[in-house]
């Protein structure tokens, strides 16, 4: 029984893995139809919100027992952590405009070692010597799987930068994610930090839409008010049956749900080595769909990402004599 739930764990984090990393090339398709970062993000959080509603009401009137409630303390901690879920989208669409998906998805899994540096503070201690090693194959990958090796290569600044706040952002969700109320039900955990993250979209919303007219000045805008009408109503609505919806499947409902049904089944460990398969995912749909192009030292520089996430999360020999005898 315990190996049929392993199974079904490895198989729902790897389902969700793989849905997540498709989402980028989505993002990236909705910028070559004109839209926007503001509109991408607003439309996967409202629609991903309105989503969960449904969910939740749905998983409310056919439980048979009751659900738990967060108290004050848990719903102000969630939504400051969900915020955190929302600079990751965020960060990392932004990035995307400005470099491939290969490259964006690969600066985004510096998180990997990201999360040793933020363990090592929190437990203020350094982290052991394969920790040390998996974070340094993870650099060796990542300057192959950037193909930095390449002197001709041209890498925008403005990607790599948003790129690795993405990245920093991802960190901290992983680990708030883990540690905040998990007592609570799937749905109703997710809505309270969806509703953190898009206060943070909303905010980005305001400032890329409205916020450009008050930089022309208010007597300007009022004088032309008729003039300027389209231009304050420039959202694109037509991005939520577009590709709204998809993004909201892909990137705000159906992953964290497999993740959160997913990881308690396999284990963090294996969890997390499995969730890698993000990475492979993301760079060939970048390839079929995009059409963009990766070279055979990229692959390479991935495999040894992947390898580097394995490394750090498989059980040590204490751990594993720990396991046999108990």
């Amino acid at each position: 029984m315990k190996k049929k739930n392993i199974l079904k764990g490895v198989l729902f984090v790897g389902i969700g893995a793989s849905i997540y990393g498709m989402l980028a090339t989505f993002v990236k398709m909705a910028y070559h139809d004109g839209f926007t970062t503001s509109e991408v993000t607003t439309s996967q959080f409202l629609l991903g919100l309105v989503g969960l509603l449904i969910l939740n009401f749905i998983q409310t009137i056919t439980s048979k027992q009751k659900l738990s409630s967060p108290s004050a303390k848990e719903v102000r901690m969630l939504l400051l952590a969900g915020t955190s879920l929302g600079c990751t989208s965020l960060f990392y669409y932004i990035a995307v405009q400005y470099i491939n998906v290969s490259i964006a998805i690969v600066l985004l899994m510096q998180s990997v070692w990201f999360s040793v540096v933020v363990e090592s503070i929190k437990e203020k201690k350094l982290p052991n010597a394969r920790k040390v090693i998996s974070v340094i194959i993870v650099l060796a990958g990542t300057i192959l799987a950037t193909n930095l090796v390449n002197m001709d290569i041209e890498l925008d600044w403005h990607g790599v930068f948003w790129g690795l706040m993405a990245a920093a952002s991802y960190t901290m969700t992983m680990f708030t994610s883990n540690t905040l109320a998990t007592h609570l039900p799937v749905f109703r955990k997710s809505i309270i930090m969806l509703c953190g993250g898009a206060v943070v979209v909303m905010a980005f919303l305001f400032f890329a839409q409205i916020g450009p007219l008050y930089s022309e000045g208010l007597k300007s805008v009022y004088l032309n008010f008729t003039e300027n009408t389209e231009h304050i109503h420039s959202f694109n609505y037509s991005i939520f049956w577009t590709y709204g919806f998809v993004l909201a499947l892909f990137g705000t409902i159906i992953p964290p749900i497999l993740f959160n049904i997913g990881f308690p089944n396999a284990g963090l460990g294996l969890g997390s080595i499995v969730s890698s398969l993000e990475l492979p995912v993301s760079v060939t749909m970048a390839f079929v769909l995009l059409g963009e192009k990766v070279l055979l030292i990229q692959w390479v520089g991935i495999i040894l990402i992947l390898f580097a996430i394995v490394l750090m999360n498989l059980p040590s020999r204490s751990e594993v004599k720990s396991v046999e005898f108990s």
